[in-house]
């Protein structure tokens, strides 16, 4: 019987390097650096304080500069398969640099005339150099943290090199997003009224070591999507010939590891359900049905455990454990919103105007929350310090064209998971694909209606997802004999 605990999954994985690297050793201890940082970004409040973001952004690009360097004998042969959507992501971060640099004023006259219609309203009349951006202090901190998301996308590119290194990660989003359900439902079910370690008022709902809940329920998205590609990725992947077969792998599944990711994920749904989060919770099982169908129709030589997964997944997780841990009080808040109680239709309708007058060339990142003021109705109550719709709020910012940058981008990765759902024969790489896919579709659907890319864990988890998407695609498995030729897994 194999030994019950989630870091005997880890102990199993090969941790191989790529044979042109500069250092073996080195490089694997920036692997191991990586995980680190992926496992530390959420502990501090989400990392969406401003020490806890420095130290992301501190860690990040130490972390890509010395990959950089380790690398360098192989530096172009990695990149090369993924310049298209490093191309989009550098355009992007410049994009956001060039707003908050300063320009000749009658350039930003011409590009942004209601950025300058603003500075000479401003009683002080124009300066010679003026900025694209309404906020410079804000769009220059939403740009260090830009370039840290950059450093590691192209840090996951860089790392990840084999299955056993990519099955690492896998195991990495499952073990922190297990260890926040398990401290989010605790902390929420111990009756506390301050937290632990940095003394917030505690509710009845789970937030974990999050401020925001639909934040918290955001990152087990994430977490829940890749981990269920880590089981997939362990599905059995030959036929069984009879009953007697089948049952002999079940037992075998139910005493192995396997038996541990399933507990695990049952877990994290119990975190996600306690957070009472509406478009979190649906979020996450419209994305597992839409790629659990996908994942039926594109991935060759299936059999029936991918099948039994999603439906177990679906029928334990929503009508059994959901129904102990709060899934009526979901179906209550969903039934008891109102036009009356909800001001968010008001802000995404009063922000609209915004996008009209600042569309082209972007308002500047992280200046939403000073410019929304002079935008907002009388039915508009509250402060609002963003537009809980990320799309609006991106093209608000950053503009349409470097909006649609960040879309063709995105679009790209997830097309590539799904061609290594289908042409990928090797069972680690279909499960980093469809994790990958179900992340990407549930973050679109949770994207309509809040803001969880403005939490800096979510944003730094979702590129490494967009990274682990190529991964899946590109990574090369090894070479194997099949009917006298070798062919690539």
């Amino acid at each position: 019987m194999a030994r019950l605990t989630i870091m005997s999954l880890a102990s199993r994985v090969n941790l191989d390097s790529d044979a042109n690297s500069a250092s073996p050793y080195a490089e694997r201890v920036l692997f191991y650096a990586f995980l680190l940082l992926l496992f530390w970004l959420p502990l501090p409040l989400g990392s969406n304080r401003p020490w806890a973001w420095s130290i992301m952004e501190l860690a990040s690009f130490t972390l890509v500069i010395a990959l950089l360097w380790v690398c360098r004998p192989s530096l172009e042969k990695r990149l090369r398969p993924h310049l298209f959507p490093i191309t989009l992501f550098c355009l992007f971060v410049l994009w956001v640099g060039v707003q908050y640099l300063p320009l000749p004023a009658a350039l930003v006259k011409l590009l942004s005339p209601d950025s300058y219609r603003l500075f000479a309203s401003s009683g002080s009349g124009v300066a010679p150099w003026l900025t694209l951006s309404v906020d410079p202090v804000q769009t220059k901190i939403s740009f260090y943290k830009s370039l840290s998301y950059l450093c590691l996308f192209i840090s996951c590119l860089l790392v990840v090199t084999s299955p056993s290194r990519a099955r690492a990660v896998l195991v990495c989003f499952l073990v922190a997003g297990t260890w926040q359900a398990l401290y989010g439902s605790v902390e929420a079910l111990s009756g506390s009224s301050r937290s632990l370690v940095f003394e917030l008022p505690v509710k009845s709902i789970a937030t974990g070591s999050f401020v925001y809940r639909n934040h918290y329920a955001n990152y087990l998205l994430l977490c829940l999507a890749m981990s269920i590609g880590l089981l997939v990725s362990s599905l059995e992947t030959r036929q069984l010939p009879s009953a007697k077969a089948w049952l002999r792998s079940t037992i075998t599944t139910l005493l192995s590891n396997k038996a541990l990711v399933r507990i695990s994920l049952a877990i994290m749904v119990i975190g996600l359900v306690m957070s009472r989060s509406r478009m979190g919770n649906a979020a996450f099982f419209v994305a597992m049905t839409v790629t659990g169908l996908l994942g039926l129709c594109l991935i060759k030589n299936r059999t029936r455990g991918l099948t039994y997964l999603i439906v177990s997944m679906v029928v334990i997780d929503t009508f059994i454990l959901s129904a102990w841990f709060g899934l009526s009080k979901i179906q209550d808040r969903l039934l008891q919103t109102s036009l009356q109680h909800e001001s968010r239709d008001e802000v995404i309708r009063d922000a609209v105007p915004m996008l009209g007058d600042f569309g082209g060339s972007g308002a500047g990142m992280g200046s939403f929350y000073g410019l929304f003021p002079g935008y907002k109705g009388e039915s508009v109550r509250l402060f609002y310090d963003h537009v809980h719709n990320d799309y609006l709020q991106f093209m608000i910012e950053a503009g349409i064209p470097a909006t649609l940058l960040l879309m063709v981008l995105v679009s790209f990765c997830a097309y590539s998971a799904l061609q290594a759902m289908y042409l990928r024969h090797n069972s680690t790489m279909k499960g980093v694909a469809f994790g990958s896919v179900m992340a990407i579709t549930g973050m679109a659907i949770h994207m309509t209606v809040d803001f969880p890319l403005q939490a800096s864990a979510n944003a730094a988890y979702y590129v490494v997802i967009l990274a682990m998407a190529q991964v899946s695609l590109h990574t090369k498995t090894g070479m194997r004999r099949r009917r006298g030729k070798t062919a690539r897994q």
